[in-house]
């Protein structure tokens, strides 16, 4: 089970690292034009910023605490933090009735939290 959580957790951040730093590198104007990032426009340029740095930095906070031993328990922590962002993205795609953009948030809210159940739970790092 640890090494499941190891690639649900290497997964997750490799997703969420790609998509905060795009939105940390692109303007808001780029990542509204893109079919799939729409939402982008109910938003400040200020907190499309917010939200890729956040992404960015639980991608980092999945991986390196555990991987450099220096407290781990952030690990779980940070895949809590991905469950409420991703809550409220599908908050954000069902306010815009946006339901097929829904179906990968729950999947995501899924995976980060098998990990922050994992981790704080029955298989936490010794």
């Amino acid at each position: 089970m640890n090494i499941v959580l190891w690639i649900l957790a290497g997964l997750l951040a490799a997703i969420f690292l790609a998509a905060g730093g795009a939105k940390l590198a692109q303007p808001k104007e780029k990542l509204a034009a893109s079919p799939n990032m729409a939402w982008a426009e109910d938003f400040s340029p200020g907190m499309l910023k917010l939200i890729g740095a956040l992404e960015v930095l639980a991608a980092v906070g999945l991986i390196l605490p555990a991987a450099l031993d220096i407290s781990p328990v952030l690990v779980p922590l940070a895949a809590v933090g991905l469950v409420l962002l991703m809550a409220g993205a599908a908050t954000t795609h069902a306010r815009r009735e946006e339901s097929s953009a829904i179906v990968p948030n729950l999947v995501l809210i899924v995976l980060a939290g098998a990990v922050a159940w994992g981790r704080f739970g029955p298989y936490p790092f010794a």
